[in-house]
């Protein structure tokens, strides 16, 4: 399977950024100071860029990719772990935030069962049930899965991928929901990035002083356990060791967009992870990659820093499930009009000033 990853991963090819010029050119050619619309007139040159001449960013889709964490055992989630299964519930009843947002934004959402603890999920036409195992394990006494789980994830993120380009699917959102999951995100920052528990530890889902630095304490635990592997800086065992399986469908998800050339939105802290480890596989991936919002858990901007991303909201959300995404892909999509229903100096008869 490592081996059918690689190969695959030969296959993305880089953005040609050059073509940003030639919708520059169009850009400025409407009814508009030059850039004055500033970060929306980039917007839609990456998604030129990206889609090779095209700007059609909807219809577009989220998964929203559920896991549960072993982690949870040592106290590291204000909540019980059993909330991870009732959220999902709560997705396909349409009473989440993230509900609520793709219908204001008009974008289509799945949710994906990678690996929530417990039974099947009764059948839903928006639930997508592809559990590799029930929940991770605890990553500060084990290994949160063998590497062919984590490929058997990765690879399910890469099908998701296609199959939406098959329906139609423009261009794609990340979301997640697993309870515990900024414990293993925060393990992968600082695994991969260099960066001290301290310094990257939040609140996640709610916790107080005291219980963030007990949270730090576990993570430190977690990345002595797997000291050694960390010194490889081999991404698929770094993620095997402290990922989630909902992280590692997302690492594939964004690796899938990049093979398909489409453009993807990465939500918040937890998808942020995912970005850094399917970049850790293939740097190529960075330039299809649009990142929603600034997450307001903390280290968030720092770690934008160190990938060289910009965040194109600041909205103080911490949520996740996608919901940075919904609003982001609304961002693209008016980009996109802008792009392709403004008028030119010459249609409108307006002197263009030059």
């Amino acid at each position: 399977m490592e081996e059918k990853l690689f190969n695959l991963l030969k296959n993305i090819k880089p953005v040609d950024l050059s073509l940003k010029e030639k919708a520059y050119e169009h850009l400025d050619n409407l009814t508009k100071p030059p850039r004055s619309l500033g970060k929306l007139e980039e917007i839609a040159a990456r998604v030129f860029a990206i889609q090779e001449g095209k700007v059609e960013p909807y219809p577009a889709r989220i998964y929203t990719c559920a896991g549960d964490h072993g982690v949870v055992q040592e106290g590291v989630s204000p909540y019980p772990q059993e909330v991870t299964r009732q959220m999902v519930l709560n997705f396909l009843n349409e009473g989440a935030a993230i509900n609520v947002l793709c219908k204001t934004s008009q974008v289509d959402l799945k949710v994906v069962d990678v690996g929530v603890k417990g039974e099947p999920f009764p059948q839903h036409k928006n639930l997508i049930q592809q559990k590799i195992r029930s929940g991770t394990g605890n990553i500060a006494i084990e290994k949160a899965m063998r590497k062919e789980e984590c490929l058997k994830a990765i690879f399910l993120g890469i099908e998701l991928a296609s199959n939406a380009q098959k329906q139609g699917i423009k261009s794609l959102g990340t979301g997640e929901m697993g309870i515990g999951n900024t414990t293993s995100s925060t393990a992968l920052y600082c695994a991969f990035l260099n960066l001290s528990p301290e310094e990257t530890t939040g609140a996640g889902a709610g916790l107080d002083n005291q219980a963030i630095q007990h949270k730090i304490q576990i993570i430190k635990k977690a990345l002595n356990l797997h000291s050694k592997t960390i010194k490889t800086q081999d991404p698929l065992e770094i993620l095997s060791s402290l990922g989630g399986l909902e992280i590692a469908c997302l690492t594939g998800l964004i690796l899938g967009a990049a093979l398909y050339k489409m453009p993807i939105v990465i939500d918040g802290f937890i998808s942020t992870a995912a970005f850094v480890c399917a970049y850790k596989l293939e740097p190529k991936i960075k330039d299809y990659a649009f990142f929603s919002h600034l997450s307001a858990e903390k280290a968030h901007k720092q770690i934008l820093e160190k990938v060289g991303a910009f965040p194109l909201l600041h909205l103080d959300m911490r949520l996740g499930e996608g919901t940075g995404a919904a609003l982001a892909l609304f961002l693209l999509q008016a980009a996109a009009n802008i792009f392709n229903n403004m008028a030119t100096f010459e249609q409108a008869g307006v002197a263009s000033g030059k």
